[in-house]
C-alpha cells in the first residue's frame, strides 16, 4: 500500500515497545523518518537498532513526555535533523490498578494524569507550532475504550484517557483551517507490557466490577492491528477525517 509518507517526518511517544513500537516498523517501511521517543531510554535504542540503527531514516530519543524540558530537547534535535515535523503519534500511556474512586490514591491519579493527559498536552502543544509553519500535519493520539465508557479500566485511566478524547476533539477544531487534523483511536485490551505500568497488581474489588464487561472483551488485538489505524489517520489516506474517535477493539464497545 502507498501511504504517501515518504520523506515525512514522524514523531512516535512510547515508541520502545508495543503499539508505538508496531507504529515505527510501519511508518519506516512506508518510507518516513521517524523518531522514537520512550521514557526507557534502553528500550528506544534496542527498537532503533532493531530497524537497522541510526541512518538518515531513525533516531532514538529518551524522553519523559510529562516533562516539559524533555519535550522541548526532542523537538529541537527532531528540528535540528531534519528541519519538520509532518506527524506526531502520541501513544505514551500508563495503566492504574483497576482502583474504584474511594481505593484510588492521589499519588496513582496524578501519575496517572501526567503521563496520559499532561504528556499529550505537552507533545501537541510542542509540535503544533512547526506544523503550522509548514501549512500541514496530522497528530493520532492513542485513547483507549476507557475514553468512550465507563467500565474498561480505573477511574485515574479512565479520566485520563477521557482527556485525550478531549484533547483530541479540541485540536481538531481549532486547527481545522489551517492544514492540521488529529483523530485518536481507541484500543480495547491490546497485547503489551501495559500493565507492567500500572504499579501493582489489579485492584480485585475493581477488577470484580468490571467482571460483565470484560466478559464482552473478545481476543486480544496485536498491537500491530493498532498501529496500522494509527499510520492510516497519519497518512494522506484519510486527508479528510478529523477529530474522529475510532474505536480499533474487534467490536468490543460496539455492544
Amino acid at each position: 500500500m502507498n501511504w504517501g509518507l515518504d520523506g515525512k517526518v514522524a514523531i512516535v511517544s512510547g515508541g520502545g515497545s508495543g503499539i508505538g513500537r508496531a507504529t515505527v516498523e510501519i511508518l519506516l517501511n512506508a518510507g518516513a523518518k521517524v523518531v522514537i521517543c520512550d521514557v526507557n531510554a534502553a528500550r528506544a535504542e534496542e527498537t532503533l537498532q532493531s530497524f537497522g540503527g541510526s541512518g538518515d531514516w531513525a533516531m532514538a530519543s529518551a524522553t519523559d513526555i510529562a516533562n516539559e524540558d524533555d519535550v522541548a530537547r526532542m523537538v529541537d534535535a527532531t528540528i535540528a535533523r531534519w528541519g519538520q515535523i509532518d506527524i506526531l503519534c502520541n501513544n505514551a500511556g500508563v495503566m492504574d490498578r483497576v482502583q474504584a474512586a474511594p481505593d484510588t490514591e492521589l499519588e496513582t491519579w496524578d501519575r496517572v494524569m501526567r503521563v496520559n493527559a499532561t504528556g499529550t498536552f505537552l507533545m501537541t502543544r510542542a509540535i503544533i507550532p512547526h506544523m503550522l509553519a509548514r501549512g500541514r500535519g496530522a497528530i493520532v493520539n492513542t485513547a483507549s475504550a476507557a475514553g468512550v465508557r465507563g467500565g474498561s479500566a480505573g477511574l485515574a485511566y479512565t479520566a485520563s484517557k477521557h482527556a485525550v478524547v478531549g484533547i483530541t476533539r479540541s485540536v481538531a477544531t481549532m486547527h481545522r483551517d489551517q492544514g492540521i487534523r488529529c483523530n485518536a483511536v481507541c484500543p480495547g485490551s491490546t497485547a503489551t507490557n501495559v500493565a507492567e505500568s500500572a504499579g501493582g497488581p489489579f485492584d480485585e474489588k475493581g477488577w470484580n466490577a468490571l467482571s460483565g464487561v470484560m466478559a464482552t472483551l473478545g481476543r486480544m488485538s496485536d498491537p500491530s492491528e493498532v498501529a496500522a489505524a494509527i499510520v492510516f489517520l497519519s497518512s494522506d489516506l484519510s486527508s479528510f477525517i478529523n477529530g474522529a474517535i475510532l474505536p480499533v477493539d474487534g467490536g468490543w464497545t460496539a455492544g
